[in-house]
């Protein structure tokens, strides 16, 4: 009754005011002047009064503005996805995605299309969101640089640093000598264009080199603490260099400049001893709270904002403020990661990549047109190179470090990446830089940023130990070893109990190892340490009961899967364990799928084409070219909460499953498992040596192994198992024809043979 009760209103109150407002229409219709309307009504069609309106909207600023958001973006993903494929930094990627969109690439070939999406008159909008993001950006680099490593390993690393800094401004000085003439823009002055030079050729980007640091595991070794302290040194003392370089640009002339330094040193005082104590005090206040409360982080951005509006309105830009008052923020590591979740995102990857393109349609290599422009830009890479690599390199060398070691700093220190861009963008807004040498430099900072894997790979290969692993490999060839690979804790523990499982009893003859991958994209340098603690902090807690020994490897790398083999093939793997987590697949295709309350399943579409980094079907979507290219088994448990494996069930479907009789084996060797096999299609029965294998098993373990054939399988039967063992293929081939008895199924294990 209820219900018509609502109804009958409903219909009642919409109605009525629909019926109130057409009458209100109806009235004021009589108030307008009908034979102007109609005659403006009747000047044009319809259809091309539609098209003229959308034409208008399609000009319109926003619309403008938003289209080259969104093609930015697109093309900034896919050129990373490519350059992470070939393991290059992603910056790389999103460098050449802005060279694509410009005057170079598409401007060139597809004038229409450039001048459509990126007409002259909306650059300054481009340019205003993207400054907008390099200043979010800073702001995240400057908090994101630990000052307290300076204090612990200051001499070394400043000295490496500053002689990074010194050799290659020294020779951009000396470069500038010879390009002033014709390369210089009129009117500009020689001290400001040799400074500018310098500056350029002395810059290293710091969140390039600590991403690299982290994807080839150098965070933990002495060598990568040191490139971290001496980019942050670098960091720090090439910003303050440019900060003053800028002042005297400026300012016209040195001792004009003075007042602004003088202003600048001000600033950096009051930041440092009034700013810095007030900001560290709303933390340690804000510490305990889950997460950041609006009006401290409405604090934090003023302060930002402030900070980075005093550098501009000083003549020392505002990127400089943005770095300084993402410094001087509370140093708790928890605080800082909360504080950049909230700004990254939209930082990174909406407004950075907007500072990549307009920095493309700033770069025309069209300019560089005969042999004597790209013989100039040939030189000024090798400058680069010379000063930065070499002179790093040596200065290493002097301090005491291996000449490996001191080639793999220059080869780091090397990269410029984005904050070469943003010193060169700073330079043209200027007027120092002309156009020829502003493509030529952002050739540069490409190459030398592209060099620095290959580089890296080249001087490990030139270095390789000659001593021979062989006595290690001959005595642990017969150890079974085993790679658990996991994402989430409780998965990795699942994991873990089955390997015991197969262990137990045989601890001095198998080796288990737990992998975990963190995608480089999401994790900081500083956080590097606390989150290798927290991921396996359970699992060792478990296997200290199981009393199991097990190492554990933490890497950061943007292609996990590869990252898998290449670890697979390091450890000597005989069995690689993935895992997928109940909780992840409840209520999704796969919980549908086991309580048979879905029928469109296509097992091809899920077991390859389903690539969603949640989807519970990402593990499957791997084998591809996991499977193809490990040489170890291959093990995907679906995990419904492992606890043990004392009741084991297999399902036999093809005689290539007798490779199943050592993984039996092994559980009943090691955890006194009673295994159920059951005989499907007869296989068993129709095949000699799968039965005389199984027999023998059964001598070797009597009361530990029983035969069923399907019929005398029951559902209670299923209910008291602990694991399943099963083919992968098996599997696949009983999803595709829904089979009853899989939603009855307990933990499964997907097994996948290899002959070593």
């Amino acid at each position: 009754m209820k219900d018509y009760k609502n109804t009958i209103f409903y219909v009642v109150l919409v109605g009525g005011l629909l019926a109130v407002m057409y009458g209100v229409i109806v009235l004021g219709t009589r108030l307008q002047d009908t034979e102007a309307i109609v005659g403006k009504a009747t000047s044009v069609s319809a259809w091309q009064d539609f098209v003229d309106s959308i034409q208008h909207s399609l000009r319109h600023p926003l619309a403008i503005l938003l289209a080259q958001i969104v093609t930015i973006i697109i093309a900034a993903r896919i050129m990373g996805w490519i350059c992470i494929k070939i393991k290059q930094p992603v910056v790389i990627g999103e460098m050449l995605a802005g060279i694509i969109l410009g005057p170079s690439l598409l401007g060139l070939h597809f004038p229409e299309v450039s001048a459509v999406l990126f007409p002259i008159d909306s650059l300054s909008n481009l340019q205003f969101l993207s400054q907008i993001g390099l200043i979010l950006f800073m702001f995240i680099i400057g908090m994101e640089l630990d000052l307290s490593v300076l204090k612990n390993k200051a001499h070394d690393a400043v000295v490496i640093s500053h002689a990074s800094i010194v050799i290659p401004f020294t020779l951009g000085v000396g470069l500038a000598y010879f390009l002033y003439q014709h390369y210089a823009p009129a009117n500009v002055e020689f001290l400001s264009y040799s400074l500018f030079i310098g500056i350029s050729l002395s810059i290293t980007a710091f969140p390039v080199l600590a991403r690299i640091i982290q994807e080839r595991g150098l965070q933990k070794s002495k060598l990568g603490a040191l490139i971290i302290t001496c980019a942050a040194a670098d960091d720090i003392t090439a910003w303050c260099i440019l900060a003053v370089v800028i002042a005297i640009v400026k300012a016209g002339a040195a001792t004009s400049a003075i007042y602004t330094v003088f202003l600048a040193v001000a600033y950096v005082f009051v930041m440092i001893k009034i700013v810095r104590p007030f900001l560290l005090r709303i933390g340690e206040l804000n510490s305990a709270k889950e997460s950041l409360g609006k009006p401290v982080v409405a604090i934090f951005f003023i302060v930002l904002l402030l900070s980075a509006y005093a550098t501009e309105v000083i003549g020392i830009h505002a990127l400089f403020g943005a770095f300084m008052a993402g410094a001087i923020m509370p140093e708790s590591s928890r605080f800082r990661s909360l504080f950049i979740e909230k700004v990254e995102d939209v930082a990174v990857l909406l407004l950075l990549p907007l500072f990549f393109v307009f920095t493309g349609l700033r770069t025309q290599i069209g300019l560089l047109n005969d042999v004597e422009h790209w013989l100039i830009a040939g030189v000024i890479i090798l400058v680069a190179v010379v000063g930065k690599f070499v002179g790093s390199a040596l200065a290493a060398r002097f301090v005491g470090q291996s000449w490996k070691d001191s080639l793999s700093i220059g080869a780091l220190m090397n990269t410029r990446g984005l904050m070469e861009l943003i010193v060169l963008n700073i330079g043209y807004d200027l007027g120092v830089l002309s156009a020829e040498l502003f493509s030529m430099m952002v050739l540069m900072a490409l190459v030398t940023t592209f060099m620095t894997g290959p580089s890296l790979d080249l001087i490990n290969r030139l270095f390789k130990s000659k001593k021979s692993a062989a006595g290690s490999r001959i005595q642990d060839r017969t150890k079974f070893k085993i790679l658990l690979s996991f994402a989430k804790s409780s998965t990795g523990i699942s994991l873990f109990r089955l390997a015991n499982g197969l262990t137990a009893q045989s601890k001095d003859n198998s080796v288990i190892t737990a992998l975990h991958i963190a995608p480089s994209n999401e994790l900081h340098h500083y956080e590097v340490e606390e989150q290798e603690e927290d991921t396996f902090r359970e699992i060792k807690e478990v296997a200290k009961k199981l009393e199991q020994s097990m190492s554990s490897v933490f890497k950061i790398s943007g292609d996990i899967d590869t990252e898998i083999i290449q670890t697979t093939r390091e450890e000597d793997t005989d069995l690689l364990l993935l895992g997928v987590s109940e909780s992840i697949y409840e209520g999704s295709l796969l919980g549908r799928f086991l309580d048979f309350t879905s029928r469109i399943i296509n097992p091809e579409r899920l077991l390859h084409t389903v690539k969603q980094a949640e989807s519970p079907f990402v593990t499957y979507s791997r084998n591809d070219q996991i499977n193809a290219r490990v040489t170890s088994a291959v093990g995907i448990l679906i995990d419904k909460n492992l606890m043990h494996v004392d009741q084991v069930i297999v399902p036999v479907f093809q005689p290539q499953d007798i490779f199943m009789l050592t993984y039996i084996q092994k559980l009943i060797h090691n955890s006194d498992s009673q295994i159920i096999v059951v005989d499907f299609k007869n296989v068993l029965k129709n095949n000699e040596v799968f039965r005389e294998r199984l027999r023998q098993l059964e001598q070797q373990a009597p009361n530990h192994l029983v035969v069923y054939t399907d019929q005398e399988i029951t559902s209670d039967m299923w209910a008291k198992q602990d694991l399943m063992l099963i083919h992968l293929t098996v599997w696949e081939e009983l999803v595709a024809k829904e089979v009853a008895w899989l939603k009855d199924a307990p933990s499964t294990l997907l097994l996948i043979d290899k002959k070593k």
